[in-house]
């Protein structure tokens, strides 16, 4: 938490003048914050690097701070950003094969694609498995389609609100958003 040396403008302020010690206010106040945006949308063994990286943005953009928004939006826009830029990097470096899929999820990748009965589909497999697939057919995704379909169809982010976590706009939200299901689709049924 901030002390009672100051308000966060203050403290800002300070740090902007050179003091950077004052960032440790910051850094305690929204650590936990900042972990729980970034834990949901990378692996967690990358958690602890990726919001390292989300405070190392956040500080070298502070003279840009405009203060028209909460901090903690800012600072959300920077770690969704952030972890946009990891899977930007691991979609680069990374190539799947449908034989690097355990036997499970190639027998559920073709239930999905064969089953019409969704209640008989949720019935025969577990949600970890359910998990796995989709996460193969994310990690397949450009990091942009990804984040776009975590932020609206996972975590039930208004398309509004996306674009400005994303810095986008709302029509491009919505353009990605649908183009980007339809990749997926054509993903889960190949």
């Amino acid at each position: 938490m901030i002390d009672n040396s100051g308000s966060e403008t203050e403290i800002i302020r300070r740090i902007i003048d050179g003091d950077v010690n004052a960032f440790e206010h910051l850094l305690k106040k929204y650590k936990q914050y900042v972990f729980k945006i970034v834990g949901r949308r990378v692996p967690y063994d990358q958690t602890e690097d990726i919001a390292q990286e989300v405070f190392i943005r956040a500080y070298q953009s502070l003279p840009n701070f405009k203060g028209i928004s909460p901090i903690s939006n800012w600072l959300a826009r920077i770690a969704v950003r952030t972890c946009c830029d990891f899977w930007r990097k691991a979609y680069k470096s990374k190539e799947f094969s449908m034989s690097s899929l355990t036997e499970n999820q190639e027998n559920l990748l073709e239930k999905i694609i064969s089953d019409q009965s969704g209640q008989e589909f949720s019935e025969r497999w577990s949600q970890k498995e359910v998990y796995e697939v989709l996460n193969y057919a994310l990690n397949r995704l450009s990091a942009e389609d990804r984040t776009v379909l975590e932020l609206v169809y996972l975590e039930g982010y208004s398309a509004k609100e996306a674009a400005d976590l994303l810095g986008w706009s709302l029509a491009n939200v919505k353009i990605r958003a649908f183009r980007s299901r339809k990749k997926l689709q054509s993903l889960l049924s190949k």
